[in-house]
């Protein structure tokens, strides 16, 4: 076992407050891209997954994603309520930061990520079973697919399936479970008939800003030491971003005629999305191609939506699951042993067979979130109705769930 290293700790530590500056950001970022009249339960849906996914994970969330293994599929409960996670370090895990260091860090990725999905269902979902939907999604799908890729003994992860910082775990499993929920709850009142312009959009890119602030902490921290392959991550994520907002305005200008603001912050986030799973495994050159892919791809897959027919009111699917993916694919090409020796090298470094794996992984976990999360919304519905009464609909969520408005006067 390691010894504790007060720097690697410090930073493990500044980068878990980052990480969870980045759940109440997303609500900031949504909230300006709905009606005034849902801006407060926007914020609501994200802002109580600290406390509802924060507790889960502290109880069994924790062992079910990181505990002694269960034939490769999920955690036992031989850490229920933290039991045993303590000031030493983890030699599986962590080996200069103390355990629950560890744990605290890795409960910020838990709580964000049925965060993310609200932005599918987005002014139409009612609050109580919006939480039941999440606590049993953290359950059932974040908590098993965390082992699969991240556990010690994960099936995945033994098959050689890697990913930086969530771009199946995070990122593909909300965008696969945003296009369900979508489906399932089914368009907002007046979809395709009346308008549906973004209320704040100051508020949209304050959002933005801070989670590109956070995500320093999301991909940098994951290499769990201030050292290079931090640095490397860092500096990768930063560029895909930067280079995505740019292509997206590009991409846009040219379709629409006009570059929009909404746009240069969609980008941004697409592309930070997409450089996550690759983010420590690439050099700077493949995270400048990574961000040209995502400012291309997820502004197409934006556009299908409308094609497709479902309504994902915020993008989910199209900046999530989709940079979620394609990052993925990227990783099984451009990873290079030269920028992380403890990685694997890509296709372009005559490793083809580690973008067959990648691919596999992408299948695994999109098929499973997939049904498990269909089966989840169904219940919900069945059991306790996930829509909003149109008249609620009309009216708001602020003021129908939560007897309040953002703006009074």
């Amino acid at each position: 076992m390691g010894a504790i290293n007060s720097g690697d700790t410090a930073f493990i530590l500044v980068c878990a407050a980052l990480v969870f500056l980045m759940t109440p950001a997303l609500g900031l970022f949504y909230a300006g891209m709905v009606r005034g009249k849902n801006a407060l339960g926007t914020i609501m849906q994200s802002l109580f997954m600290a406390s509802i996914v924060g507790v889960e994970w502290v109880i069994i969330g924790y062992s079910m994603s990181f505990g002694p293994d269960v034939n490769g599929f999920v955690g036992d409960l031989s850490w229920l309520g933290l039991k045993g996670i303590g000031l030493s370090p983890s030699p599986d895990y962590a080996s200069t930061i103390p355990h629950i260091a560890f744990m605290l860090y890795q409960c910020m990725f838990a709580i964000i990520t049925p965060a993310l999905i609200t932005g599918a269902f987005a002014e139409r979902v009612r609050f109580a079973p919006f939480v039941v939907f999440s606590l049993l999604w953290a359950i059932f799908v974040y908590n098993p697919v965390c082992h699969w890729i991240w556990g010690k003994g994960g099936w995945l992860a033994e098959r050689g399936v890697l990913d930086f910082a969530g771009g199946l775990v995070v990122h593909l499993t909300c965008g696969v479970a945003a296009l369900a929920a979508a489906i399932i709850t089914g368009k907002r009142k007046g979809y395709g008939r009346q308008s549906f312009l973004p209320h704040n959009l100051p508020m949209t890119l304050l959002g933005t800003g801070l989670l590109w602030f956070g995500w320093f902490g999301f991909n940098g921290g994951s290499a769990l030491s201030a050292n290079g392959i931090a640095a490397s991550a860092a500096t990768a994520t930063h560029i895909a971003g930067l280079v995505a907002m740019a292509t997206w305005i590009i991409v846009e200008w040219a379709h629409r005629g006009k570059p929009t603001t909404l746009g240069a912050a969609s980008g941004a986030i697409a592309g930070l999305a997409t450089i996550t799973p690759g983010a420590g495994f690439v050099s700077p050159m493949a995270a400048i191609i990574i961000g040209i892919m995502a400012g291309v791809i997820c502004y197409g897959a934006v556009l299908m939506k409308s094609r497709l027919g479902y309504d994902d009111s915020l993008d989910v699917v199209g900046i999530h699951g989709v940079g979620g993916l394609i990052g993925t694919v990227a990783l099984g090409l451009f990873a290079s042993k030269a920028i992380n020796p403890d990685g694997v090298n890509g296709l372009f470094y005559g490793n083809p067979q580690f973008l067959t794996t990648q691919l596999f992984g992408i299948c695994a976990v999109g098929v499973y979130t997939l049904v498990v999360s269909w089966i989840i919304l169904k219940f919900v519905d069945a059991a306790m109705g996930l829509r909003l009464t149109p008249e609620a609909e009309t009216e708001g969520i602020d003021l129908s769930e939560h007897s309040e408005t953002a703006y009074a006067g």
